[in-house]
Formats: structure tokens, C-alpha cells, sequence
């Protein structure tokens, strides 16, 4: 993804975006783009040690790296969504993590997964 906006974003926001977009340029709501950089800033390691990872969550985590779906990963791995979204509440939880987000971004961090594992 190129870009990101938040559902209160104007209509003049979601028209910038798409232009920058299309000329492939990153367009991220300020918010979110500052969270970005503090989550990229903040030294690895810093999750506190807990219980393991499966492997079978590191996989899930892989996917989610990925930008895939629950539903995509659960086809991909052929199990259902409510399976995959209870390793990604796993993942969640082992690592300390609020979303989705910052799941892949300490993914691709640690080296779990690589940028362009797509």
C-alpha cells in the first residue's frame, strides 16, 4: 500500500491521496505516519520475552507481513478465518502489540518476514 487515510479524512484529503497515489507517490494521514516512524524508531528487542511463537503463528505472521487478509491467510493455509484471527490475537498478545500494523512492521524488523516476501 501506498497510502493511508483515516475514515474522518475530507474529501479534498481522499482526492490529494489518490493523485499521489497514482503518481506513485506514499500519501499517509500525519497521525499515522508519526506512529510509523515511532514504531521503525524504537529499538528492536524491546518486546518484552514472553511465550514463544508457534511455528504455525509465525507463519500467520508472515501472511499478515504480507498485507494478506484473515480470510486470504485462512485460504492460504486451509483453515478457517476464526483460526486465523485467533493467532493473530495470539501473535497480539505474545508480543505485546495493539493491531495488525504493528505486527508487520515487527516482523519485518526482527527479520520473520522480509519487505518483499509478497
Amino acid at each position: 500500500a501506498l497510502g493511508y487515510l483515516l475514515k474522518d479524512s475530507s474529501p479534498e484529503e481522499l482526492l490529494r491521496a489518490i493523485h499521489c497515489v497514482h503518481c506513485g507517490e506514499a500519501s499517509l494521514d500525519p497521525g499515522v505516519a508519526l506512529r510509523l516512524m515511532r514504531e521503525i524508531r524504537r529499538p528492536t528487542g524491546q518486546v518484552p520475552a514472553g511465550e514463544p511463537l508457534t511455528e504455525r503463528e509465525v507463519e500467520v505472521l508472515r501472511l499478515v507481513a504480507q498485507g494478506m487478509s484473515n480470510q486470504e491467510i485462512a485460504a492460504a493455509l486451509v483453515v478457517s478465518e476464526r483460526t486465523v484471527a485467533n493467532h493473530v490475537a495470539n501473535i497480539l498478545g505474545k508480543l505485546h502489540l495493539a493491531n495488525r500494523t504493528q505486527a508487520a512492521l515487527w516482523a519485518v524488523r526482527e527479520g520473520v518476514a522480509k519487505p518483499d516476501d509478497g
